[in-house]
């Protein structure tokens, strides 16, 4: 039995304890949270959130890549989010490789150059200043005034707002 298959096992214990009901996909927060997919970071039990609340975009390191443009203007202009949350983190494996690096590996590998940035960085808070700055300065999206950065400490589970 493979890991997907514990994991469809629980869901259906999941779904068979709830009440089935209708969760509306518009955020009830009007909120879009961008941060890292690392699976120390359980968004949705350190902001108090629940089902419905808000989007939650995670990639490698939070960056605000075109990707996540692309999805952030689709939250406000379809779905009316109006906020943005950035949520970096302590310890990101992000900050322990290179772009050349890493690009060379995979190209070494299967003979091709990636045609993704590797967005890797050196320090959380400026990645979050960085992130920022893009989401303020995209033509694309209608809401840039209210984005807020964080660093979430992996120890300590606390948000330190970065300015």
């Amino acid at each position: 039995m493979s890991v997907i298959d514990d994991l469809l096992a629980n869901n259906r214990a999941y779904a068979y304890a709830l009440e089935e009901r209708h969760v509306r996909a518009r955020p009830a927060r009007a909120l879009a949270i961008v941060a890292c997919m690392d699976a120390r970071l359980d968004v949705f039990a350190a902001l108090g959130l629940r089902a419905g609340d808000a989007h939650v975009l995670r990639n490698a390191g939070g960056v605000v890549s075109d990707d996540v443009i692309r999805s952030l203007a689709i939250s406000q202009r379809l779905l009316g989010t109006r906020e943005v949350m950035l949520l970096h983190h302590t310890d990101c494996g992000m900050e322990k490789l290179s772009d050349d690096g890493f690009r060379a590996e995979l190209q070494a590998e299967t003979g091709l150059a990636p045609p993704f940035a590797i967005e890797s960085f050196r320090d959380a808070d400026d990645n979050v200043r960085q992130s920022i700055l893009r989401v303020q300065r995209s033509p694309f999206l209608l809401h840039r005034d209210s984005v807020r950065g964080f660093v979430y400490d992996v120890d300590t589970h606390r948000l330190r707002e970065i300015v």
